[in-house]
C-alpha cells in the first residue's frame, strides 16, 4: 500500500468520527455472531489490546518492553516498580482510535481530534495508553509519558527541569529487534509534508529544542533549577519553549558525562538539606553555575549529529527512503529482544473489548457520556445463564442443539466494575455498592471487584467520619489483590490504614512504607506514615514527616500538614488531642450498604458449600499415568481440559480449577503448555476422559 493510499483512507476513517452522521464507508461494527477480533496479549509488565493480530501485538508488547529496559538503564536501576497497572491499545481500525482520542478545543469552538498517533490516560486505578498502528513507530508519541509515569514510580522527588529533561531525552528513542536510537531532538518536525494526493507542501512547525538553544540566550542554571514545574499531571501543553530545550540539554550532558550520581547528591543537598541551589550546584557537580553551564554549552555545540539532523528536517525535497528522520547520537543493542521477552495472547470476547473500550471513554471528558451509555447499555445485558436458559427453551421448541443456537460473549461484569469506579469518583455511594454487588455476582473471582470495594469502603468511613466497615473482610481482601499484583501501591495505603485502625501500628508501618517503597513520588502516603506515627505515639518520627510536607506544592496537603502538627504537638504536651472524642460528632451506628452485600456473598458461598455436601461423594478411585501434554483448553477458564497422550492412547482430563490444582515442577499453571512431558493423577470418567487431580510437569 503506498503511502499516497494510507493517508487517504485515514482520513476518510477520521471523517466518520466528525460527523453528525456517518458516510457509507464508515463500516459497522462486526455483527454478534462474528467472531472477535481481538486479542489480549501478556508481557511480562503490560497487557496488549488489539485487532491487528498476534504478530502485530507482540511487536507493541515488545516495543513497550525495550523502552522499559532501556528507562532503567538510564536511571541506573536494575530493576523498576509499576504499582499500576498499565493497558495498552492498539487499533489497527484507526476510526476506533480518533472516536477514543481526546479533542483540541479551537478558539472558534470547533472541536478536532489530536495529530498523534498516541496518548496516555492516566488514572489513580490503572493506566491506559491508546495507540494508532496506521502510523510509524506510534509508541514514540507516548514515550515522554511513560518516562514520566516510570520516573514518578522509581526515582526520589526532583525538580521539574530534571523531570522534563529526562523525559524529552527519552522521547527521542527509537527501538527495533536489533538496535536502540536516542539522543535526538524530539521535537524536531520536517517543514515540507504530503497531502492527501501525495504533494509536497511546506509548513512552519514550532522551533526544534536544537533551534531553540542556537537562536537564544540561555536561562542561568540557578534560574533553570528554581523554576516551578508541575510534572504531575501529563498535561503540560507545549514543549516547544526555552525551558524544555534547556532542561533536555542539560539531562542530555549528565547522561553521557556519567554525571548521574552528583545530580542525586544535588537533590539530597537541595530537597532534604535546603541547602541554596548555588551552593549545592558547587558541592555536588565541584563546579560553580556558570562553569557548569558553560560545560553543557560546549557538549551542546559538540552534538554534530543534531544540526544535521535539523538540515535533514528542513531540507526542500522529501527522501521517500528516509521518511523524515535520520540516524540519531547514539546507538547501542537493543537490551530485550523477541526472544528475550516472553509474552502470552488469548482470544479476547467482542464484549469485554466494549466495556474496556467504554471504561476508558469515562475518564476522558469529551467521551465520558457515550463510554456511560454503553457501559449501562452492556450492564444490562442478559447473563450466561440467562443466554443458555434462553437457548434451552429456544432448542426445546424447535428441536434443535441449544450449543449450535447463537449467544453474545459476555461483558457485564466489566461494564458493572466500571460504572462502580465511576460512581467511586462522584461519591455516589449506594450507586457504587450495586454495581460491585452485580459484579461480584458475575464473577467473584475479579481482583478489580475487591480492590473498588476496598476503596469504596475507606471513602465511606471518610465520608462519614465513623470507622471503616467491613475492616477485617478489607484487609483480607487487600491481601489477596496484593497477591495478584504485589506492585499495587495504593492497596499497600489502604491496607495500611485498615491495619492502624484496627489497632495494628507495627504492621501498618509495614506496610505503608511498602507503598512509599513503591510509589516514593506520592506525599499522601508520607502523610499517611506520619499519622500512624502519631497513633503509635512516636513523636519525632511523625513530625520527621510532616516537616517534609510542610512545604509541599500541593497545598491542600501543606495545610493538612500543618494542622496535624500543631494536633500531635498538643497531644503530645496535654496527653489529649485536639480532636478528641468528646469534640467529635456521635454518630447513631447504621447498616452499611456493604452489609447487604457481605451478606449475599457468604449467603451464596453457604449454599455453594451445600450443594457441595449433598453431592454424592467421589468414591471413584484415581489413576496414575505418565505421558505427553498435548495442549490445554482454558476456554471455559476456570475449567481447563488437558489433553494427554498416555500409553496409546489420549485422555481428555478435565480440572475444574486450573488455578487450584495440585501442581508439581511449575509454580503455576500456564494455558499455553503444548508438547509437555507430564505425570497425572485422575480420576476417570470413562475410557478416555476423567476429573484430574494431580499434575506434574517436567
Amino acid at each position: 500500500m503506498s503511502r499516497t493510499r494510507s493517508i487517504s483512507i485515514r482520513a476518510l476513517l477520521a471523517l466518520c468520527t466528525l460527523s453528525l452522521s456517518a458516510p457509507a464507508f464508515c463500516a459497522p461494527a462486526p455483527a454478534a455472531n462474528e467472531p472477535s477480533p481481538w486479542l489480549e496479549l501478556h508481557s511480562a509488565h503490560f497487557t496488549v489490546i488489539t485487532d491487528a493480530g498476534e504478530k502485530k501485538g507482540r511487536e507493541v508488547a515488545l516495543r513497550f518492553e525495550q523502552m522499559r529496559a532501556v528507562f532503567a538503564s538510564l536511571i541506573g536501576k536494575d530493576r523498576l516498580s509499576q504499582p499500576v497497572p498499565l493497558t495498552i491499545f492498539a487499533f489497527k481500525n484507526d476510526k476506533l482510535y480518533y472516536q477514543l482520542a481526546p479533542q483540541r478545543h479551537g478558539a472558534n469552538g470547533e472541536t478536532q481530534p489530536i495529530d498523534v498517533p498516541g496518548f496516555f490516560l492516566p488514572g489513580d486505578d490503572q493506566h491506559f495508553i491508546a495507540l494508532n498502528l496506521f502510523e510509524d513507530d506510534p509508541w514514540r508519541a507516548v514515550a515522554h509519558d511513560l518516562a514520566h509515569m516510570l520516573l514518578n514510580y522509581n526515582y526520589p522527588p526532583a525538580q521539574g527541569w530534571f523531570d522534563e529533561g529526562l523525559a524529552e531525552y527519552f522521547g527521542s528513542i527509537r527501538v527495533d529487534n536489533k538496535l536502540v536510537q536516542i539522543g535526538g531532538d524530539p521535537e524536531l518536525q520536517p517543514t515540507l509534508k504530503e497531502d492527501l494526493l501525495g504533494n509536497q507542501r511546506e509548513m512552519q512547525p514550532p522551533k526544534s529544542l536544537t533551534e531553540l538553544l542556537g537562536a537564544q540566550v540561555w536561562i542561568s542554571l540557578p534560574d533553570l533549577f528554581t523554576m516551578k514545574h508541575d510534572t504531575s499531571s501529563y498535561n503540560e501543553g507545549t514543549h516547544h519553549t526555552l525551558y524544555y530545550a534547556e532542561s533536555w540539554m542539560v539531562v542530555h550532558y549528565l547522561i553521557h558525562a556519567k554525571r548521574f550520581p552528583e545530580t542525586g547528591t544535588y537533590f539530597g543537598l537541595v530537597l532534604n538539606r535546603h541547602v541554596p541551589v548555588e551552593d549545592a550546584i558547587q558541592q555536588a557537580y565541584g563546579a560553580t553555575p556558570a562553569q557548569l553551564e558553560q560545560e553543557v554549552k560546549d557538549y551542546f555545540h559538540s552534538q554534530a549529529a543534531l544540526l544535521t539532523a535539523v538540515d535533514t528536517a528542513r531540507q526542500k525535497t522529501i527522501d521517500p527512503s528516509n521518511p523524515g528522520h535520520s540516524e540519531q547520537a547514539y546507538q547501542y543493542p537493543a537490551l530485550v529482544g523477541p526472544d528475550d521477552s516472553a509474552i502470552t495472547s488469548a482470544p479476547l470476547p467482542e464484549q469485554d473489548f466494549r466495556a474496556l473500550y467504554a471504561g476508558m471513554q469515562i475518564r476522558i471528558a469529551d467521551r465520558r457520556d457515550t463510554g456511560l451509555k454503553e457501559l449501562q447499555t452492556l450492564a444490562t445485558q442478559p447473563t450466561p445463564a440467562d443466554l443458555k436458559a434462553q437457548a434451552k427453551e429456544e432448542a426445546q421448541k424447535h428441536s434443535s442443539d441449544p450449543d449450535k443456537l447463537p449467544t453474545n460473549s459476555v461483558g457485564n461484569e466489566i461494564a458493572h466494575r466500571f460504572l462502580a469506579w465511576d460512581h467511586i469518583q462522584h461519591s455516589e455511594i449506594e450507586q457504587a455498592t450495586t454495581e460491585l454487588g452485580d459484579a461480584a455476582a458475575l464473577n467473584q473471582r475479579d481482583m478489580w471487584v475487591r480492590y473498588y470495594l476496598c476503596i469504596l469502603k475507606y471513602r465511606m468511613g471518610q465520608a462519614g467520619h465513623t470507622e471503616t466497615p467491613g475492616l477485617a473482610n478489607m484487609m483480607q481482601d487487600l491481601k489477596a489483590v496484593l497477591e495478584w499484583y504485589p506492585e499495587m501501591a495504593e492497596a499497600y495505603d489502604l491496607l495500611a490504614l485498615a491495619r492502624s485502625e484496627g489497632g495494628g501500628p507495627t504492621a501498618a508501618m509495614q506496610a505503608e512504607r511498602a507503598a512509599i517503597g513503591l510509589s516514593p513520588r506520592n506525599e499522601f502516603y508520607v502523610f499517611h506514615l506520619a499519622q500512624i506515627y502519631i497513633a503509635s505515639k512516636q513523636w519525632d518520627a511523625a513530625k520527621a514527616q510532616l516537616e517534609r510536607l510542610r512545604t509541599s506544592g500541593n497545598p491542600q496537603l501543606a495545610a493538612l500538614a500543618r494542622q496535624q502538627m500543631d494536633e500531635a504537638t498538643a497531644e503530645h504536651k496535654y496527653g489529649i488531642p485536639l480532636s478528641s472524642a468528646a469534640n467529635q460528632p456521635q454518630f447513631t451506628p447504621q447498616k452499611s450498604p456493604f452489609d447487604v452485600l457481605e451478606e449475599d456473598a457468604a449467603k451464596r458461598a453457604a449454599e455453594e458449600k451445600a450443594a457441595q455436601a449433598a453431592a454424592p461423594a467421589n468414591t471413584r478411585p484415581a489413576k496414575f499415568a505418565e505421558g505427553r501434554l498435548v495442549s490445554v483448553d482454558c476456554s471455559q477458564s476456570p475449567a481447563a481440559i488437558l489433553t494427554v497422550s498416555a500409553e496409546g492412547s489420549t485422555l481428555k482430563l478435565r480440572a475444574l480449577d486450573y488455578k487450584s490444582l495440585l501442581l508439581i515442577g511449575a509454580d503455576q499453571f500456564s494455558c499455553d503448555w503444548k508438547d509437555r512431558r507430564v505425570s497425572v493423577n485422575y480420576k476417570p470418567g470413562g475410557l478416555a476422559d476423567g476429573d484430574l487431580v494431580s499434575l506434574e510437569v517436567r
